[in-house]
């Protein structure tokens, strides 16, 4: 090829090092004797030119210099060592997974990059290709996937959970959303434990690792357990506290408030959180902020503050929200389209939610079929809302929420006896009592 056309980065790594030793010199305007120095005769740079002769060590970097390039290039036709380009190459897919609908293609080539770092030994590189295929498969809501991919991450490298939270948060969730509260407890206790042994300075991090406990001791049903590290954590936090470490705090509370059933304590945290997320950059935790208030505020019947939170939950999610965060505020529409007594508008939106949780989340599918029962029964539809309210107490009950199961008994029995079955609504509110609300079960059978 002429001297001065543009090459493309395969040629060049294709070419052999005599022929990329030649080009570079002519592109400098050098003769061999111009390249030529002690130890490097100009007889020896022709011979490396001809293909008979491999340059030594020490005449790679004296030719390097002067040629000024690096001594890498001028062996191999790449500005990188191997393992320094399969971090290039792992930092561009992980940029592109971040930013793509469709992350087929990019995870078989991360795949593919993990396959050839394992070959090649970089554990590092692996680990890493193997850990982005996870967070890609926690963002399609993959689950399953997700903790197969971090744990093999983790078997080829574990890095302390101060140094690579997401991952470590990835994992937990994805146990959590798979109905394994207990597993996702062991997975944050053990992070929190490493952290203030490895960085107890570190007030972020173990900010976060205790909020994320404290939501799978609440799913696992565990709530003075989750009160106490939410108790624990407001004790850790100095007054120079980032406003972010305290936004996870007045979350942590208001979840564990709200689950207890203390809707009215849980809002006043919530509302704290909003204030502060307001002077963040973190509009999509903003969202959740609003998604939790609203779903607060339609169980006290206030509509207008529910309607308020909704628009600023649509405008805060941006263009591509995850479909769980979309799932959450389709069960928000849907309970405020019951208040309005629209239950064809109410099941259509629980359904929907349903369909974007799909086989994860438990616990929020329970909320969502509660939300699809009210629908039916405003239909009258009286054995599908039935069938509804049964699928949801039993899912709430198993993942762990007993006072959101007791109130959708309560609910389904109450509805129940408004039909004249007496008999069915019975073993109902009886189930609401054992679930701990037996105030709300009297106020019932004596409605």
């Amino acid at each position: 090829m002429p001297v001065g056309v543009p090459r493309t980065k395969q040629e060049e790594r294709a070419e052999p090092i005599g022929v990329r030793l030649k080009r570079l010199r002519l592109e400098c305007g050098f003769s061999q004797r111009d390249l030529s120095s002690p130890g490097v005769s100009y007889a020896y740079i022709s011979r490396i030119e001809a293909g008979a002769r491999t340059p030594s060590v020490k005449a790679l970097r004296m030719l390097a210099k002067k040629l000024n390039v690096s001594v890498e290039y001028l062996e191999t036709g790449r500005d990188l060592r191997e393992s320094e380009d399969r971090e290039l190459r792992l930092g561009d897919a992980e940029l592109a997974i971040r930013f793509s609908d469709d992350t087929g293609e990019i995870e078989q080539q991360l795949e593919e990059l993990r396959d050839e770092a394992l070959a090649a030994g970089d554990r590092l590189n692996a680990a890493r290709a193997e850990a982005v295929r996870g967070l890609a498969s926690v963002r399609r809501g993959n689950h399953f996937d997700a903790v197969e991919r971090v744990e093999r991450s983790l078997e080829i490298h574990r890095p302390e959970p101060h140094l690579r939270p997401d991952l470590y948060a990835a994992l937990g969730e994805s146990f959590a959303a798979l109905g394994a509260p207990d597993r996702a407890v062991r997975v944050f206790q053990n992070c929190l434990d490493a952290v203030r042994e490895a960085a107890p300075n570190d007030t972020t991090i173990k900010t976060r690792f205790a909020t994320l406990l404290s939501y799978a001791l609440s799913d696992a049903g565990d709530y003075d357990g989750a009160a106490a590290v939410v108790r624990d954590l407001a004790a850790e936090l100095t007054a120079d506290a980032s406003p972010y470490d305290r936004v996870r705090v007045y979350w942590a509370a208001a979840r564990t408030s709200g689950l207890e059933g203390r809707s009215l304590e849980a809002l006043d945290y919530i509302r704290h959180a909003i204030g502060l997320l307001e002077a963040t950059d973190n509009t999509t935790q903003l969202a959740r902020g609003h998604v939790l208030a609203a779903s607060i505020e339609v169980e006290q019947g206030h509509v207008e503050e529910t309607r308020g939170h909704l628009r600023a939950v649509e405008a805060l999610l941006g263009p591509q929200p995850q479909s769980s965060d979309v799932g959450m505020l389709r069960i928000v529409q849907g309970q405020l389209a019951a208040l309005e007594g629209d239950g064809e508008t109410t099941a259509r939106l629980a359904r929907e939610a349903l369909d974007l949780f799909g086989d994860y989340h438990g616990g929020e599918q329970g909320a969502a079929i509660v939300t699809l029962g009210r629908g039916l029964a405003l239909q009258r539809d009286v054995d599908g809302a039935s069938d509804a309210y049964r699928r949801a107490v039993d899912l709430l009950a198993v993942h762990g929420r007993r006072h959101e199961a007791a109130k959708a008994a309560v609910e389904w029995g109450t509805f129940l006896r408004e039909c004249g079955r007496d008999d069915e609504a019975g073993p109902v509110l009886q189930r609401a009592a054992d679930l701990g609300l037996k105030a709300d079960v009297e106020a019932a059978r004596n409605g």
